[in-house]
């Protein structure tokens, strides 16, 4: 895409890379709606065209960045180190998104698991969930586009891809499943889903998972209705045709899904959740929101 634009840019302009026309960049680090990592306490990566123009590029962020940048010898490198940021973050939830599957079906509780693996020191401390947002689930598929371009047809990448965008799928099936094993039939059934946008604590609804969910619910024929806080309710309209409750009405819902970690979730807490369903019927808490023991 940066090519395309490049040769877009110098083909209007009439100008010569690197003679009188000079590019720089650096890649984006932003993690929306996180208050700590921020633009000025993120080290930047910076390149350019050609040395002059990368010099430039750093000298510039480097005058309002205080952590200072990292420059690197080309563009190229750059967009490289920025698309494999985000795929080895996709890469280790996929991996534990497969573990999550395994250990459904061996009948124990990922959580647990994964709270015991987490007492050794370098174990990594990544969690199953939706993987969404403009970046991490978006990024992987163009270093896999440009690799089988060059003949190369990459396997772990793509793999994970697939366990992480049949998440949200999986979670409504498995839903189906635990309202049927309470024998709550899913046609006509009242469906609460807790969290639309993409990750906690976050008005950003870019590439949100919990549409799957929405989706796949649809097609059992019940009743999904939505609720999120933090996003505008004409930006759910606008991007996926979703009307989002003012607030969740008590005794209604068949089955309860919270789907997002917001703080506000967590402070309602499970009791008053509770009360949004029915005498009988399935909270399915994917976030571990709330501590297994407070769910039985």
């Amino acid at each position: 895409m940066k090519k395309f634009a490049f040769l877009f840019l110098q083909e209007i302009s009439g100008l010569t890379l690197n003679e009188n026309l000079f590019l720089g960049y650096s890649p984006e680090r932003i993690n929306p709606c996180d208050k700590i990592h921020r633009l000025t306490t993120i080290q930047k990566i910076t390149s350019g065209s050609n040395k002059a123009a990368a010099e430039f590029v750093d000298n510039l962020y480097n005058s309002i960045i205080p952590a200072g940048t990292h420059p690197v010898s080309s563009i190229k490198v750059a967009e490289a180190a920025k698309v494999i940021e985000n795929t080895q973050r996709d890469l280790n939830i996929a991996l534990i998104n497969e573990l999550c599957l395994i250990f459904h079906k061996i009948g124990i509780d990922t959580e647990e698991v994964l709270e015991a693996a987490g007492t050794k020191w370098n174990f990594l401390p990544f969690r199953p969930g939706l993987v969404g947002g403009h970046c991490i689930g978006v990024d992987p598929y163009y270093l896999t586009y440009k690799a089988e371009s060059l003949g190369y047809r990459p396997e772990v990448i793509l793999a994970g891809r697939r366990i992480n965008d049949g998440m949200g799928s999986y979670i409504a099936d498995r839903l189906v499943k635990k309202m049927t094993q309470e024998k709550i039939n899913v046609v006509d059934a009242n469906v609460l889903i807790m969290g639309l946008s993409f990750k906690e604590n976050c008005t950003d609804l870019r590439n949100t998972k919990v549409i799957d969910i929405v989706n796949t619910l649809n097609t059992y024929h019940a009743n999904v209705e939505v609720y999120d806080p933090w996003i505008n309710p004409e930006n759910a309209k606008q991007e996926y045709d979703i009307s989002l409750l003012e607030e969740a009405s008590e005794n209604k819902y068949d089955a309860i899904i919270l789907a997002v970690a917001h703080d506000e979730f967590r402070e309602m807490g499970l009791n008053k959740i509770r009360k949004f369903g029915k005498a009988k019927s399935v909270i399915f808490d994917i976030k571990y929101l709330f501590p297994i023991e407070e769910k039985l």
